[in-house]
């Protein structure tokens, strides 16, 4: 099977910086491997190196690289595990990096940059590099997207926050709820509350957060409370105790 991958950039540039990455896969070999490849090219700063999932957790929020080159199958903890982990504090560039062909799909579905199949070539790895490099130069002229990485029959897909209209509780638990869909992660709604930026979203009860630009209106209920009703319709119970925040939040 032919090596997969996504069609290569028609424009070519190059990153005003170097671009800081990370190696993760269980086999030293392997990594050496991608290593000695990457210090060839002096505009890659290698940052770090990982041989397990729960290693590259900790080193990806320590160091923040721009790219990773991540293995799929680990023991105990796989890529995607690391991507679900990580979440939204994930801002790197990913290429997969496996000897799997069967999930290129669900690599490129989670977001991944490039997807190589072992043993590559080092004309496929050049490919790759030059697709990194021009992407790493189109990120720093824009925002980057915030994304989430959920799980969901299996899988692992991106969701975006932008597009999250509001957040329930659900045990140890969080429903995302975008549109008619709802996606279920593995955070809890105070982890989530620290890690969403607050000029966006605002904790309206002890088991909902919502996106302030969703928000039509505020209106008193039977009870002489207030509720919070959606752009789409959906009314969602305002606490006492968070309304002055919310209000103040508003008003901005």
């Amino acid at each position: 099977m032919s090596n997969p991958g996504p069609p290569d950039v028609t424009w070519s540039a190059v990153p005003a910086r170097k671009i800081r990455t990370i190696v993760v896969d269980d086999e030293p070999l392997a990594r050496s491997s991608v290593m000695a490849l990457l210090r060839r090219d002096p505009e890659i700063d290698i940052v770090g190196d990982c041989g397990s999932g729960a290693e590259a957790i900790s080193a990806i929020d320590h160091t923040q690289p721009d790219l990773v080159f991540l293995d799929i199958q680990m023991p105990e903890c796989t890529g995607f595990d690391v991507l679900e982990q990580l979440g939204p504090r994930l801002a790197s560039e990913i290429v997969f990096v496996t000897a799997h062909d069967t999930y290129a799909l669900q690599a490129f579905e989670a977001g991944a940059l490039d997807y190589l199949l072992k043993p590559f070539p080092d004309e496929r790895f050049e490919v790759t590099l030059r697709r990194i490099k021009s992407r790493i130069v189109l990120r720093d002229r824009l925002t980057p997207d915030r994304r989430f990485f959920v799980r969901s029959m299996g899988r692992i897909s991106l969701v975006y926050i932008d597009d999250i209209d509001w957040i329930e509780a659900a045990d140890y638990y969080a429903c995302l709820h975008v549109g008619p869909v709802s996606h279920l992660i593995r955070k809890t709604i105070n982890q989530l509350e620290r890690e969403l930026d607050s000029s966006t979203f605002c904790r309206i009860h002890r088991s909902s957060i919502v996106n302030l630009r969703r928000i039509q209106t505020l209106a008193l209920n039977h009870g002489g409370e207030y509720d919070v009703v959606l752009q789409d319709g959906h009314t969602l119970r305002l606490s006492r105790g968070y309304r002055r925040r919310l209000q103040a939040r508003l008003k901005k």
